[in-house]
């Protein structure tokens, strides 16, 4: 049918009985022709039959609507009850759906746009149908409207299926919407409007990244375009800032017609975690601190830890006080020992300030506040300012500005009695001020270091007195003729007990010099109780009985801890230097030594050779096993310029070689080294077999034989009056 022309009771149908086919062939159309026509005619009618469409052509001069059997069965008529009018059509629309489906066909015939539309349509039975329909209008040669040929077909099925997928969306308790190809809604259920806090009638046509322009360039932005780009699913969890203000849980799944969206409010879960990740940062970092400071017993050593551990994990940059007086004044007693700045960039000015501030502090500073009350003192904004009100203009008053803290807490730090230092905790604008959790956290951290640097406090104290009480014990030794005393000891790093580690030097009555080094059990009051008592009844018996030899020395000292009942072990070895004028001629001395199970000495020749003079035989008993045992001595002849070492356990020992490994070491630390001047000769062993602090006490003893034919070195001290050659016992 041609545009224009009336169409009164046209449809888009074809004629169905063979004569009229074939009348409508003409003769000149080769057969083959016609066979293929039909056949295209038939597959078309096949294909409308199977997807049980049915047509209408309405002619809008007439007003007769024209409907194929399909769309007459359709809509509840029959060939009889049709009245082939647009009022028939508009007496099976549902009513909520007349105004909306007439506008529509209104629309298309003025603007000549495609009909389209869905609706419903009540049957005589009281059944409801939904009907989607599609529709083109025809002109004629003026440009008048004159037709309106469409199609349509039955959709309730899918609307069915359509109203109960809404109702599984709507019944969920997850949020659901789906966009389009355009991001705009099509569809938001109910829980979706409560997470979103928006209706769907707010958000239905509406494009998700105007509606909600924080997701532009974030990882809702990110993972929806890659969901759509690659058409895989996509699952993530994100945050929304206010006013959702929420963590959710995200699965997109793309589809030809968009993407759709289900998500979860998971603001709780999260947050709970976060809380218990708070927890376990919480517990960590206290078991790290304490696990850090039990260990330190150095107070500096303490505070630079416990700085590094605060910052950052509980502020941005700290600074640690350390109270050396508990009856302080203001900018006395109280030092900045330790600092630390998460941003390596600003150490060295808050290195500056920490140098700067506490002369510069006024008496109602935060610091001094918490260091009079003993309670915690908090700055929760504005930090910068308040700081600046209670320090004097200059230096510290302007690093102030430019450390630009936000927020402070000043936190004691309470050992057993009193406050032994301070915690300061300073945060930037970008973290703000602790949070109730991490100022208990602050407070409990503040506690362990608090006892772990009265620890620390305790301990050094003990050190020093047991320092002092051990050198009280180590006289200084004195400065025989031509010859060099050299001394050193060293207590252990790990111990703050007193050593029984000792050393002695003294002239005896008939001018020889005798060296002693000893080493008492144990590493306690007890055992430097016991090692004074062996040290001053060896000095009486040495020096009232004239020229008595290192064996009888070792015998009555044996003798006398039985007898005075000195329940203890000990090691010793005693030497004596003795010349007759025979070898003060030629240039020799004679030592004369004796051991109870002591380590032997070792001799530096003028030509570096290094002996270790051992004994003959198997070892002496140690002191205080058997007082009757007898003791021997061993003689060795000198040259001058020749140097004695003598030396405790602590020198050699590792916990990974044996004595002997150890000896070795020694003559290998001391080769090369017999030109040095002795005070540095002994600087220097002590340095190659330890290093450092040592693991045990470490005593030794050196004397230095300078030749007699040369003037007395100046290293040797000054001049004594010359006391008489010692003679060798026995001699007349």
């Amino acid at each position: 049918m041609e545009p224009g022309s009336s169409g009164r009771g046209a449809r888009c149908s074809a004629p169905s009985d063979g004569t009229a086919r074939k009348a409508a062939v003409s003769d000149s159309v080769h057969p083959a022709v016609v066979d293929e026509r039909e056949a295209d005619r038939l597959r078309g009618e096949l294909a409308i039959a199977a997807a049980g469409i049915g047509t209408f052509d309405w002619d809008l001069v007439t007003g007769r609507l024209a409907w194929d059997p399909r769309l007459i069965e359709m809509f509840g008529y029959d060939a009889d009850t049709f009245d082939s009018t647009i009022h028939g059509f508009n007496e099976r629309l549902h009513p909520d759906d007349v105004d909306r489906v007439t506008q529509a066909l209104q629309v298309t015939i003025e603007t000549g746009r495609d009909f389209a539309a869905t609706y419903r349509v009540r049957l005589p039975t009281g059944d409801t149908r939904w009907i989607s329909a599609r529709g083109r209008r025809l002109v004629g040669p003026d440009g008048t409207p004159v037709r309106l040929l469409g199609a349509a077909y039955d959709v309730t099925d899918q609307r069915d299926t359509e109203a109960q997928v809404t109702r599984v969306l709507e019944a969920m308790p997850a949020g659901f919407y789906s966009l389009d190809r355009e991001w705009r809604f099509t569809h938001v259920n109910a829980a979706a409007e409560k997470l979103l806090l928006r209706t769907r009638d707010e958000l239905l046509g509406r494009v998700l990244w105007d509606e909600f322009p924080a997701a532009v360039d974030s990882v809702f932005d990110e993972g929806y375009r890659r969901a759509v780009a690659t058409g895989q699913q996509v699952s993530f969890p994100a945050y929304y800032p206010p006013p959702l203000d929420g963590w959710y849980e995200v699965r997109a799944w793309p589809s030809p017609e968009g993407l759709s969206v289900y998500f979860l409010d998971i603001t709780a879960r999260r947050r709970e975690e976060e809380r218990a990740g708070q927890v376990a940062t919480r517990l960590a970092l206290l078991a790290e601190v304490t696990e850090q400071l039990a260990g330190s017993m150095q107070p500096e050593r303490t505070v630079a830890l416990l700085a590094q551990l605060v910052a950052p994990a509980l502020a941005d940059f700290c600074i640690v006080t350390l109270v050396d007086d508990p009856q302080f004044r203001l900018g006395r007693g109280v030092r900045d020992a330790g600092w630390w700045h998460a941003d390596d960039a600003m150490r060295e000015t808050l290195a500056q300030y920490s140098a700067a501030r506490l002369p510069a502090l006024r008496e109602q500073s935060y610091l001094f506040r918490a260091l009079s009350t003993g309670e915690p003192v908090v700055v929760e904004q504005d930090a910068t300012r308040a700081i600046r009100d209670v320090l004097h203009l200059g230096l510290a008053h302007r690093l102030i500005g430019e450390l630009a803290p936000e927020s402070l807490a000043v936190l004691p730090l309470h050992g057993r009695g009193r406050t032994v230092g301070l915690l300061s905790l300073f945060n930037g604008p970008g973290r703000g001020a602790l949070s109730p959790a991490e100022l208990t956290t602050a407070v409990e951290v503040a506690g362990r270091a608090g006892l772990a640097l009265d620890n620390a406090r305790l301990y050094s104290q003990q050190r020093a007195l047991a320092e002092q009480l051990q050198r009280s014990f180590l006289t200084e030794p004195p400065e025989p003729d031509h010859a060099e005393i050299v001394v050193r000891y060293l207590p252990a790093a790990t111990s703050a007990a007193v050593g029984g580690d000792w050393y002695d030097a003294f002239l005896q009555p008939d001018g020889a010099t005798m060296l002693v080094i000893g080493d008492v059990a144990g590493h306690d009051t007890a055992a430097a109780a016991t090692m004074g008592q062996l040290r001053s009844l060896l000095r009486g018996i040495a020096t009232s009985h004239d020229e008595a030899g290192p064996a009888a020395v070792l015998s009555k000292l044996d003798a006398s801890m039985s007898l005075l009942r000195v329940g203890t072990l000990a090691t010793a070895a005693v030497a004596r230097f003795e010349q007759d004028q025979g070898e003060l001629e030629r240039g020799v001395t004679r030592m004369r030594w004796s051991s109870a199970g002591h380590l032997p000495p070792v001799a530096i020749g003028p030509d570096g050779t290094v002996t270790v003079l051992d004994i003959p035989g198997p070892p002496e008993l140690l002191l205080g096993v058997d007082p009757g045992s007898g003791r021997t001595e061993t003689v060795v002849t000198l040259d001058r310029g020749t140097t004695v070492l003598m030396y405790t356990d602590g020198l050699i020992e590792r916990r990974d070689s044996d004595i002997d490994a150890g000896i070795e070491r020694l003559v290998a630390a001391l080769a090369g080294l017999h030109d040095l001047p002795l005070q540095e000769l002994c600087d220097r062993v002590v340095a190659r077999m330890i290093g450092g602090r040592p693991d045990d006490d470490v005593a030794l003893v050196a004397v230095r034989l300078h030749r007699q034919d040369l003037p007395r070195p100046g290293t040797a001290g000054p001049r004594i009056p010359q006391l008489p050659v010692p003679r060798a016992p026995g001699a007349e």
